[in-house]
């Protein structure tokens, strides 16, 4: 090559920096992943921390179960067994229906409750024997014992009421 050839070339310039913005694709990528990333923990703290109706349902379903052994067993105290059933009741339903909804309620007015959110079982003379024995002793107005077909209704109904899903307000 000649000398002339070469000095008609431009001179050598060094391309300019690569800025930072904008960025890469795979950045992009990384921040889309990061993102969801936390959205997710955050969710599943969220969701960890409420408590759980089926955890509820499981404990329940669990203290009614031995209070079917306790009650199968001769000798066992009816009113006891009401009591114990009614008050297992009254603890499920405030935590899954709320305290506003169900504190207040009251003879009649919680058999209903029950009834209409799936303890059919208790609707009729089952329920308001139920009552009568677990506040007032004993179930017949002449203190005879509880008939253990009576007995299985509380135990069923107060099983169909803890396994019902529907929310009916």
């Amino acid at each position: 090559m000649t000398a002339s050839l070469l000095e008609q070339l431009a001179p050598d310039r060094a391309p300019p920096p690569l800025g930072w913005w904008p960025l890469a694709p795979g950045w992009w990528g990384l921040m889309c992943l990061l993102l969801l990333s936390l959205a997710l923990a955050a969710w599943l703290r969220k969701r960890r921390r409420q408590p759980s109706i089926k955890r509820w349902r499981r404990a329940a379903l669990r203290e009614l179960a031995q209070l079917e052994t306790v009650s199968g067993q001769a000798g066992s105290d009816d009113a006891h067994i009401a009591r114990d059933v009614q008050q297992l009741l009254r603890r499920y339903a405030i935590a899954r229906y709320g305290r506003d909804a169900v504190a207040a309620l009251s003879g009649d007015a919680w058999l209903a409750f029950v009834v209409r959110h799936g303890g059919s079982d208790w609707a009729g003379e089952s329920g308001q024997a139920l009552l009568r024995c677990a506040y007032g002793g004993h179930a017949a107005p002449l203190n005879q014992p509880v008939s253990t077909a009576d007995r299985t209704r509380w135990l069923n109904g107060a099983r169909t009421f803890i396994k019902c899903k529907r929310v009916s307000r």
